[in-house]
């Protein structure tokens, strides 16, 4: 029998055990009697001046009008909760006397004290004349609170006579239970919290998978084959000319690895490959073209038949000049004026004497309009140059000419002197010529430390504000087992992120991209 043999047989054991463990813990859960716990904690312990208490502790502490004249002052916060698995009643407390808990401050005297948060409905009912609830010296004595699992309630309390930090117990008994001291990675959220027989299945379980990866690892000599998912044909990616080197990448790799197929290249810029594939798609009489259709930002409105998947976070820059000598760093403000014909020479912003020259690109870029909604906030102005170097109109403020693609843009500004354009950051890819700017201090990167807000066109923020998402639109949605989904598939995983990181991007499948990539989402259609 084929499938006799080591890896199938683990597989299916570890499938067995996976079906029986959800029936062994519900039966665990049904029959074993479950424990009864209070837990405690200190979540603040600090000298009254230092203690960050909002106004409605205060006002029910009700004490802090004495605060003057106790420079020795204290403020001590306690969390009571039932972090165990079966609620507690009155009755299950084992304090012969009226209170329950007793808590008792070493070295220092109990001023005053006010319950806070909680989450028990009727607990001030259970804090009455009748209750046990007093305090007095150090001591304060809590009432026998009926505390479901899951609920707490907190104490503050104001004290004298001894610094913080001092030590802090808190006594009582549960019938088949205990009230010990527990821990939190935050101030009011409990640790997860697994049965020992869960530790024991997830235990056998990681033990099974470690051993079929060993196992695959043992036989990494042998011919893998082509990677998983791999599709036979030609498809056509179009769109960004920004993104022109990575899909090319893209396209060498997966043809290597996957023999019979074939993916061709034919950037022609964002809007214009949006258009080409919408045609395609309305042409193909209700199937999905073998086109892709790469864009920097989300697509124009109108297009609804059109299906994003995004890709990754690319960072653009303003580049210049290489003679533009002393700005290194323009501020947003700055930049409009410059595109709005306020500065046109680079002389007031600390540069040579030298007419500033805007090399931008045609109207169906994506970069375009990525820098004029992230950088601009508006339009750019109008195209007044065909060559770059004269004015074809006389009441044009500067030279400003469009050009059709970003390795166009980049040689322009390159051999112009006094020229400033814009480009998708480029990994070693900038050519001679050329430098990139700062914009408000931030260098050009996308990556953790970015805020995922992007910063937006309003203003510098606290991250570098010229960026935006990179999208793959497919004619809604591909089949399955073919070519586009295939390729779709490989480059947001595994080899095709690494390609992107070569080129400065960030893959919005890897865990750093996530919410960088949810922070840029396209608008409405």
């Amino acid at each position: 029998m084929e499938w006799l043999n080591a890896e199938n047989v683990i597989a299916v054991f570890s499938l067995i055990v996976g079906v029986i463990a959800p029936v062994a813990i519900f039966w665990y859960e049904r029959r074993v009697p479950r424990r009864r716990r209070i837990g405690h904690r200190v979540q603040m312990d600090a000298p009254i001046g230092s203690a960050q208490v909002d106004a409605e502790d205060e006002s029910r502490l009700g004490v802090f009008d004495q605060i003057a004249g106790l420079p020795d002052a204290t403020l001590v916060l306690i969390r009571i909760e039932n972090d165990g698995s079966a609620a507690i009643l009155a009755a299950d407390y084992t304090s012969p006397r009226a209170h329950g808990l007793t808590v008792e401050f070493a070295g220092r005297t109990v001023r005053g004290v006010a319950l806070t948060e909680r989450n028990i409905d009727d607990l001030t009912d259970h804090f009455g004349t009748d209750s046990g609830y007093t305090s007095e010296d150090n001591l304060v004595r809590l009432p026998k609170v009926p505390i479901n699992s899951g609920e707490f309630y907190k104490i503050l309390v104001m004290l004298t006579g001894g610094p913080a930090d001092s030590r802090i117990d808190v006594r009582g008994g549960i019938a088949n239970g205990s009230v010990e001291p527990n821990q939190s990675t935050t101030l009011d959220e409990r640790p997860t919290r697994f049965h020992r027989m869960a530790k024991g299945l997830t235990t056998v379980l990681t033990l099974f998978v470690l051993v079929l990866a060993s196992m695959i690892l043992l036989r990494g000599n042998e011919d893998p084959g082509p990677p998983m998912g791999c599709e036979k044909g030609t498809i056509k990616v179009t769109g960004s000319t920004a993104f022109e080197p990575v899909a090319e990448e893209l396209a060498e790799k997966y043809m290597r690895d996957c023999p019979g197929s074939k993916v061709d290249v034919d950037t022609r810029g964002s809007t214009a490959g949006i258009q080409a594939l919408d045609a395609e798609g309305r042409a193909s009489d209700g199937g999905s073209p073998a086109v892709i259709s790469m864009s920097d930002g989300p697509k124009p409105r109108g297009f609804g038949d059109l299906r994003e998947n995004s890709v990754a976070v690319s960072a653009f820059a303003l580049v210049v000049h290489q003679g533009v000598s002393g700005v290194d760093d323009l501020t947003l403000d700055q930049v409009r004026r410059i595109y709005r014909g306020d500065i046109r020479n680079w002389q007031p912003l600390g540069g040579p004497n030298l007419p500033i020259v805007l090399i931008s690109r045609d109207a169906g870029s994506g970069t375009r309009e990525v820098f004029q909604r992230r950088v601009l906030g508006r339009n750019e102005p109008a195209n007044s140059s065909r060559d770059c170097r004269t004015r074809d109109d006389p009441g044009a403020a500067v030279i400003r000419c469009e050009l059709d693609s970003t390795p166009q843009v980049l040689d322009t500004v390159a051999r112009t002197p006094g020229a400033i354009g814009y480009s998708e950051l480029r990994s070693g890819s900038r050519p001679e010529g050329t430098k990139v700017l700062r914009l408000d201090g931030h260098t050009p990167t996308v990556g953790e430390e970015a805020d995922p807000s992007g910063g937006g066109s309003g203003g510098s923020g606290e991250a570098y504000p010229f960026r935006e998402t990179e999208y793959a639109y497919t004619y809604g949605r591909p089949p399955a087992n073919s070519l586009v989904s295939s390729f779709l598939n490989y480059m947001s995983r595994g080899s095709g992120q690494d390609v992107m990181r070569t080129h400065g991007h960030v893959p919005c499948a890897a865990p750093d991209g996530v919410a960088l990539c949810a922070g840029s989402d396209p608008p409405g259609t």
